[in-house]
């Protein structure tokens, strides 16, 4: 009787902030943490001005990009052939926010959705700032999708990206100075709840890291110190749904990027799944 082959997948997700300004910092990511699938956020460039060669010439051949000039855009890197590529414009905008991607493992499927949730600008009354309307409709949007999703106990989905939201208490330095600040408002943290429990997914940041303790993935440019005074958020994340629940090995926010030359405010997030 033959066993079925286990497939061993790493993958980062990282709001880089400018591929082309930040192109070196992503060479080092894949050299030293070596994930079979790089998910980038906020590439700022257009599908023809992304820097395919230098992912190319470190064996990172597959690539799936929804870019827009200067804003925004995403990409998904892989040395894992991809079968299928689909874009999605979940708020009715053609602004580059999402792609999903599909890789063949044996018989099996993998689904990964890589997002860029808008910000929504810095008035949480949504009734007089478009911006934060507009966040709102897309969360809504992304679970009216999910919650549509066939096989849902079955199917191997990983939805990764910046999702502009911390929506646990200690996901940000201060729950009770930033709970009229976007990006942990009451309501966006319920929109993001809804999505979450649309598809059961599991947010595997807390099966590793306890509720309890403080996580952040992004560091704001303001903070003259931004390791010592530690006011950090966690925007960034990765899910996982039903049929991939103890499929997790790893799991590591890569704190020490926020301190490289020229860096993002945001850290890659990495997670190893065995499948």
């Amino acid at each position: 009787m033959s066993r079925k082959r286990t497939h061993k997948i790493r993958i980062i997700t990282w709001n880089i902030n400018s591929v082309r300004l930040r192109v070196g910092l992503a060479v080092k990511i894949l050299k030293k943490y070596q994930p079979n699938i790089l998910c980038l956020q906020e590439i700022k460039c257009q599908n023809d001005e992304f820097p395919q060669k230098q992912f190319h010439k470190l064996g990172y051949q597959h690539i799936a990009l929804n870019g827009i000039k200067a804003y925004h855009g995403v990409a998904t890197i892989s040395n894992l052939p991809i079968a299928n590529e689909r874009i999605i414009e979940f708020g009715g905008l053609a602004d580059g926010r999402h792609i999903e991607t599909e890789y063949k493992l044996g018989t099996q499927d993998l689904s990964l959705h890589n997002f860029y949730v808008p910000a929504g600008g810095d008035d949480p009354d949504w009734t007089v700032n478009e911006k934060f309307a507009y966040k709102l409709a897309f969360l809504d949007a992304m679970t009216a999708y999910f919650k549509k999703a066939r096989n849902k106990k079955t199917a191997l989905r990983v939805l990764v990206g910046d999702l502009n939201t911390a929506p646990f208490e200690h996901d940000v330095w201060s729950s009770k100075q930033l709970q009229n600040v976007i990006s942990h408002t009451p309501i966006e943290r319920e929109k993001l709840a809804k999505l979450q429990a649309a598809h059961k997914w599991d947010d595997i940041a807390r099966d590793f890291v306890p509720p309890s303790e403080k996580l952040y993935s992004w560091w704001s440019y303001r903070a003259r110190d931004w390791a010592s005074s530690d006011r950090g958020r966690r925007l960034d994340h990765i899910w996982t749904s039903p049929a991939l629940n103890g499929k997790v090995k790893h799991f590591d926010i890569i704190r020490t990027a926020r301190g490289w030359k020229q860096p993002s405010d945001h850290v890659p997030v990495l997670a190893d799944l065995q499948i």
